[in-house]
């Protein structure tokens, strides 16, 4: 990103998320290969959604054209994005996470605490090239932190590494813009791996 990007929280370092990231990846993909490209689309692409504040200064997505589903749900737009957050957007509601109790910024910190060693993105395999990308992924980060649920109980990590899997389409520009995300997956799968660690006393709320 050029000079002059607000910042949602301070410029971004990386070296933590790439460190998760060599140590964890199972692919890598030769350079210039479709696979390689994708894999920097989608990495800009966090980059921005999660930490370039206004959508006007985003280059990767065609703000005028954008919007993001989960598993067939109604889209939202870039404004939206930029408001609610990909963590909010991309879990919504599930056992142990309510999107609607959080911010952008609460919801980042809730998982910034929890994978303190990084939270790492790979793609697997790409199905097919522009202008609609089909990719198969992970996420993937050791839960190193504590995990506050929904309930405001609090549930200290296991050291264990926490892997979601999905699948998505991007349709692109020719210039390999990103106009729409479609994501496929089980959002439950980030949260309950959090939820069977032993709670603290002290958590405000305990769940009944």
């Amino acid at each position: 990103p050029v000079e002059g990007v607000q910042w949602r929280f301070g410029r971004p370092n990386y070296a933590r998320v790439n460190k998760a990231y060599f140590e964890g990846r199972t692919k890598v993909h030769a350079e210039g290969s479709l696979e390689a490209v994708v894999s920097k689309l989608v990495k800009n692409w966090e980059v921005e959604s999660h930490h370039i504040e206004d959508p006007a200064q985003w280059k990767v997505m065609d703000v005028t054209k954008f919007k993001a589903s989960v598993n067939g749900s109604a889209p939202i737009d870039a404004a939206k994005m930029a408001e609610v957050g990909p963590y909010n957007m991309l879990i919504g509601k599930t056992e142990g996470f309510d999107a609607s109790q959080q911010s952008f910024e609460s919801a980042n910190k809730i998982f910034s605490d929890t994978f303190t060693e990084g939270f790492a993105f790979e793609v697997l395999e790409v199905y097919s090239g522009p202008p609609n990308v089909a990719f198969r992924w992970r996420h993937f980060g050791k839960f190193s932190g504590r995990y506050v649920d929904d309930q405001s109980a609090v549930h200290e990590g296991d050291g264990k590494i926490v892997d979601v899997f999905g699948m998505c389409i991007a349709t692109v520009s020719q210039d390999l813009v990103i106009e729409e995300l479609q994501v496929f997956y089980d959002p439950g799968t980030q949260i309950r791996p959090l939820l069977s660690g032993a709670q603290c006393p002290f958590a405000g709320s305990v769940k009944e």
